[in-house]
């Protein structure tokens, strides 16, 4: 018998004012899997994220993660996931080696084995050398190193990462590809949002392709392509989330008529 999902998403509805930004969508994502979540700017993916690491409350439907509804039962689901959101929230007047205590301590980790977690982590992102320094005066990619640090700290089995790859150099980004891995090989789950189309065919087991708030396809990558009679993932989006065609770019690039 199948291991039960460690994330669900019922029915998930999000309004702002006349703007709904989420529109009942229904997924899981199961032990095991790293799960994509594609979209065009404004589809509703980031909505998504925030609602499930409990970060906004729901119109309507439900979402859970490890067996626990994030909104009646918020403390306990936050204690099994790690998030990494698209723009890095640190406190720019600790060092990284304050702000991974503290997250740390929120934790509750057992004291030895946090201080040991932040020496490891911190060498892995070849952040070492720079702990000691206030966390304002790292780049822009040196956050997001951080950002990543503070979610693997205490050992979480469910992850929400939210375009992980921006600012990081491709050593770093390679690196996180083998994390995820890693993560998932030891039963863990990855749900995680992107734009680069190569990493969401090359890494993700299956990806939901979302468009203005709705589910337009999910699937694995080859299910997908062979659906939608595609050759590439990246054809795939573009025809589900109305790229522009070919036609349409020759047109607008055209050659100016000769006189």
């Amino acid at each position: 018998m199948p291991a039960p999902p460690l994330v669900v998403v019922d029915r998930l509805t999000k309004r702002f004012g006349d703007t709904t930004a989420v529109d009942g969508i229904s997924f899981a994502v199961a032990p095991g899997e790293i799960f994509g979540f594609l979209g065009p700017n404004g589809a509703g993916k980031t909505t998504t994220i925030k609602i499930l690491t409990g970060l906004l409350r729901p119109t309507s439907g439900r979402a859970a993660v490890g067996g626990y509804d994030i909104t009646s039962h918020a403390v306990e689901a936050k204690r099994l996931f790690g998030y990494v959101p698209d723009e890095p929230a640190l406190y720019p007047k600790l060092t990284a080696n304050e702000f991974l205590n503290f997250v740390g301590d929120i934790y509750e980790m057992d004291k030895d084995r946090k201080q040991a977690r932040i020496r490891e982590l911190l060498a892995l992102f070849e952040l070492s050398a720079d702990a000691g320094a206030l966390l304002e005066s790292y780049s822009h990619g040196m956050r997001q190193k951080v950002a990543l640090c503070a979610a693997l700290l205490h050992e979480p089995k469910i992850y929400f990462l939210d375009e992980p790859t921006v600012g990081l150099d491709p050593k770093s980004a390679r690196l996180l590809k083998d994390i995820v891995r890693a993560v998932t090989r030891a039963g863990g789950a990855v749900m995680m949002s992107t734009h680069i189309m190569e990493i969401a065919e090359s890494l993700c087991d299956r990806v939901a392709i979302i468009d203005h708030g709705q589910i337009a396809a999910i699937g694995s990558v080859p299910e997908l392509r062979e659906l939608r009679g595609r050759d590439t993932l990246e054809e795939v989006f573009l025809h589900l989330t109305g790229g522009f065609e070919d036609r349409q770019i020759a047109e607008i690039f055209r050659e100016p008529a000769r006189a």
